[in-house]
């Protein structure tokens, strides 16, 4: 008597989960009843399908992050760059203000590097 109560209580939990499976699981247009096989087979398909949109975007997100390095170090390149190019605006900004001023420049005139 108490195995079969036992058995009992392992179809009852077998069908409950079956049920919350058939919850989880697209079933498609045919959502009537289903068999057992038929249910854990759309299941296991399911899940593959998943595993492969996980795939897909882990690839994805790689690639997005290997981009993005990229770009960084082209941001970083141009930022150098632009300060590079700040500074030699800056001291040839400050040179014309000299010769503005009445300044002789830096260099000289052209006759005192003749003589």
């Amino acid at each position: 008597k108490l195995t079969r109560l036992c058995s009992r209580c392992r179809r009852a939990q077998l069908r409950l989960c079956l049920e919350r499976l058939k919850g989880l699981v697209p079933l498609g247009a045919a959502a009537g009843r289903h068999t057992t096989l038929s249910l854990l087979t759309r299941a296991r398909l399911h899940i593959q399908k998943l595993e492969d949109q996980e795939r897909r975007a882990l690839h994805q997100i790689e690639q997005l992050q290997r981009e993005q390095r990229h770009l960084q170090r082209q941001l970083e390149k141009l930022g150098m760059e632009r300060v590079r190019i700040d500074s030699i605006g800056s001291s040839l900004s400050s040179e014309r203000s000299d010769s503005d001023r009445g300044e002789s420049p830096r260099w000289g005139t052209a006759g005192e590097r003749s003589g």
